[in-house]
């Protein structure tokens, strides 16, 4: 089995980047949500729903996905008087978020390395 083609017959052709990406990771809304939480240690969710101009309940909804898959953790709490939920991003939702952006570039490299059909 090679480790680029996934297969073990080496003149297989490597799959396409496409079939790579991550159905939970790729959505629009959750890929926001876990490259928001890269960027910090933790991120509050009104922060969330306000970057992502969501409501509360569609961006629960998100949560909800990427802390089943294990991607995000969520903490409850207090700041003073007032509940906050905190999202923090998983050693796993790393490894997801860095894998869906190298299969975004391999994309990216294909479609700017490809002849436009006014070349050809």
């Amino acid at each position: 089995m090679t480790a680029e083609t996934g297969t073990s017959d080496p003149h297989t052709p490597p799959a396409h980047p496409v079939t790579g990406l991550d159905d939970v990771v790729h959505q629009r809304v959750r890929l926001g949500i876990l490259t928001i939480a890269h960027e910090a240690r933790r991120v509050e969710f009104g922060y969330l729903r306000t970057q992502l101009r969501l409501t509360a309940g569609n961006l629960s909804q998100h949560l909800g996905v990427l802390e089943t898959a294990g991607l995000i953790e969520i903490e409850k709490g207090y700041a003073g008087k007032r509940g906050r939920t905190w999202i923090t991003l998983t050693a796993a939702g790393r490894t997801a978020l860095a894998e869906e952006i190298g299969r975004l570039k391999l994309l990216i490299a294909r479609v700017e390395t490809t002849d436009t059909r006014e070349d050809r």
